[in-house]
């Protein structure tokens, strides 16, 4: 009830900031936070009463577009739009099945599906895949698809000088034949029990020789929607590949604002965001008959990622006292109003591997004291790079404020993306930086030479080798409760929680992704009704 009703209150005071004169607002804000002051005396009643009063509050919607466009907010701007050569989520969240499309997919349950593969079959050893292609299918430029265009894809996405971000996805196999323009042969030097699975990950859409240099600005899929163009700063634009198709032009408008994300939606600028910034809104979207919300989940891990090779990080102490100064629950209520689930390690809590771990790194600020005494640390002061996202932004106020209690200074530093991905993932000059991992079963990038947390465990990389060579299902889940324990145990990073999808649309737009297995915003199955 006390989560509820912060939450509710902090809808309530950005309603009023957002809705109301200035001196209208003052009052309102003074009054609500009065109001949050005593909010040991309040009933349950007030918390009810205020819930009907923000539905009605949040005022008339516009009406939504015409029946054959859609329109959708997204939080983050790709740096270029080709998924081969980008680790990028916001890549994927454009082009995924829309432009680009695999020899399988995933659905948005996260089960394997044919795709430019209409069947395949597997040798009994498990070290060959037999893949039958789709006919009659061309290139957005009109060039025709077929086995060389396979072949060519994955050789480059394996190559030797590979800029694919998830190489390593490509790493069991040995060859990449066309027995014929129909048919595929990939054989591999290890089984590899999630290759279909890999295979239908944005890293290894199908991109043709003749058009793949030129993917990051005009990119060339085979995809029910081709590429019509990019407003920098705003939108990209889609259209449709076949007049019959039932939306025939989808706009992916930039909305980096969790505010403005929720006023565009009522405002009727845009349909649809499938993951609302403004965890805050929620309710009274819930309560508001002209949208839909679906509450579902992702593959995004969400943590204090650490710099391991910069001291005194490197110092294992120093990282659980870390982990030990966070209060996980207070972070969910306060950044995301109670929508996410803990977590304890780096892995999805609806994953049938996954090992809760959380008691390990429990809320202890005294620990978190002694452990900083015994490592020689009494002010340690380091720095807190933000990146956008709200579970960033917000959480990371919440965050530098517990690990003060602790006794460590923390420096907020926001960054864009582009600042982050330049300074953070690839120039690893950060001590601290929030961010929400949302590649599915990634575990194996602890294992990844020159990676930006800069953790080398030989003994990690040894479990990832076995986990390589293993099939059997029981066997790789042990294996995947080992590689949970080790970083758990070596305090890699500090692990707060598993994001929760928050999807809002509008009323009648059907075939929206409830859940977020991969990174997308698959448009190919929506409608409006």
């Amino acid at each position: 009830m006390a989560g509820l009703y912060r939450g509710l209150s902090r809808l309530a005071l950005n309603l009023c900031d957002g809705r109301f004169p200035d001196e209208f607002a003052r009052f309102c804000r003074s009054e609500i936070m009065g109001t949050m002051v005593m909010k040991k005396t309040i009933r349950n009643g007030f918390v009810a009463a205020l819930a009907t009063g923000l539905a009605l509050l949040a005022g008339p919607v516009a009406q939504a577009q015409s029946k054959d466009s859609l329109t959708i907010g997204v939080t983050l701007e790709p740096p270029h739009l080709d998924p081969t050569a980008g680790a990028a989520a916001a890549i994927d969240e454009i082009v995924y099945a829309n432009v680009f499309e695999g020899l399988t997919r995933i659905d948005q349950n996260g089960a394997v599906r044919p795709q430019l593969a209409e069947s395949w079959t597997i040798s009994d050893a498990g070290l060959v895949y037999t893949f039958n292609l789709k006919k009659g299918v061309t290139f957005h430029d009109g060039t025709a698809f077929d086995a060389d265009d396979v072949v060519f894809a994955l050789d480059r996405a394996r190559a030797e000088d590979s800029v694919n971000a998830q190489k390593s996805l490509f790493g069991a196999i040995d060859r990449v034949e066309a027995v014929d323009p129909g048919t595929v042969r990939i054989t591999l030097s290890r089984p590899e029990g999630r290759l279909l699975f890999n295979l239908g990950r944005g890293d290894a859409v199908i991109v043709a020789p003749e058009s793949a240099a030129n993917n990051k600005a005009a990119p060339i899929g085979t995809g029910p929607f081709k590429f019509d163009r990019w407003v920098r700063g705003s939108q990209v634009r889609l259209v449709a590949v076949d007049a019959d198709r039932p939306i025939q032009k989808v706009t992916f408008r930039f909305v980096p604002d969790p505010t403005a994300q929720v006023a565009a939606l009522r405002a009727g600028d845009i349909d649809a965001v499938a993951n609302l910034q403004a965890p805050e809104a929620v309710i009274a979207f819930q309560d508001d008959p002209n949208f839909e919300v679906w509450i579902g989940s992702t593959e995004g891990e969400t943590i204090i990622a650490i710099n391991n090779a910069r001291p005194p990080l490197n110092d294992v102490r120093v990282r659980r006292a870390l982990a030990h100064a966070i209060d996980r629950l207070t972070i969910i209520d306060g950044a995301m109003f109670g929508f996410g689930t803990p977590i304890g390690t780096h892995f999805a809590p609806h994953h049938p591997a996954y090992v809760d771990l959380r008691a390990g790194s429990a809320h202890d600020t005294v620990k978190a004291r002694a452990l900083l005494a015994e490592a020689g640390q009494s002010d340690l002061k380091l720095t807190l790079k933000l990146p956008p996202p709200t579970y960033a932004r917000r959480g990371g106020e919440i965050v530098a404020a517990q690990l003060e209690e602790a006794g460590i200074k923390v420096e907020i530093i926001p960054v864009e993306w582009a600042q982050w991905l330049e300074q953070g993932f690839r120039g690893k000059d950060y001590d601290l930086t929030i961010v929400s991992h949302t590649e599915p079963l990634d575990i194996g990038i602890y294992g990844r030479e020159g990676y930006y947390f800069n953790y080398d465990s030989s003994a990690f990389r040894a479990l990832m080798q076995r986990l390589n060579d293993t099939s059997n299902s029981a066997a790789r889940k042990d294996i995947m409760g080992e590689a949970q324990r080790l970083i758990a145990a070596d305090a890699v990073n500090a692990y707060m929680f598993q994001l929760a999808k928050l999807g809002v649309w509008r009323k009648g737009l059907v075939g929206m992704w409830r859940n977020a297995p991969v990174q997308a915003n698959d448009v190919t199955g929506v409608r409006w009704e």
